[in-house]
């Protein structure tokens, strides 16, 4: 699994079933959302104002709309160009278009750790990999 983030990110290998560092928390402004990209996939990271942690597929299926530079509350992201809505803790579109994957995302350590769906490992198990950054 191999993971880089948005803005010049690293890349990493580990095992299928681990998680990837995506970065330090700090890195992920709350309120807002962040594209990284794990094992190939976009995925946009959340940070709630309580400080939840929610992943969602990062491309909107409508027209393929940055998710993550959408405007977000505690329980909707809207995406930018076309205003449909996602909700974040289950990815189910509110908004009659195709759901989005709906990811693991945590914090370890003070990082930020994303697994894929269908890819779930304990948190902090063997095979959680840190990103690098370039």
């Amino acid at each position: 699994m191999s993971a880089t983030t948005s803005g010049g990110g690293g890349v990493v290998t580990a095992e299928p079933a681990a998680g990837v560092d995506v970065g330090p928390l700090e890195d992920f402004a709350v309120g807002e959302g962040r594209a990284v990209v794990v094992d190939g996939r976009q995925v946009a990271v959340f940070r709630h104002r309580d400080g939840r942690l929610s992943a969602l597929d990062a491309v909107c299926p409508h027209a393929g709309g940055p998710i993550a530079d959408g405007q977000m509350d505690d329980r909707v992201v809207v995406c930018p160009l076309h205003l449909n809505v996602f909700e974040l803790s289950t990815g189910r579109s509110c908004s009659g278009q195709r759901d989005l994957a709906r990811h693991e995302a945590v914090v370890e350590d003070g990082r930020v750790v994303v697994r894929l769906a269908g890819r779930w490992a304990a948190p902090g198990g063997p095979g959680t990999r840190r990103a690098t950054r370039l």
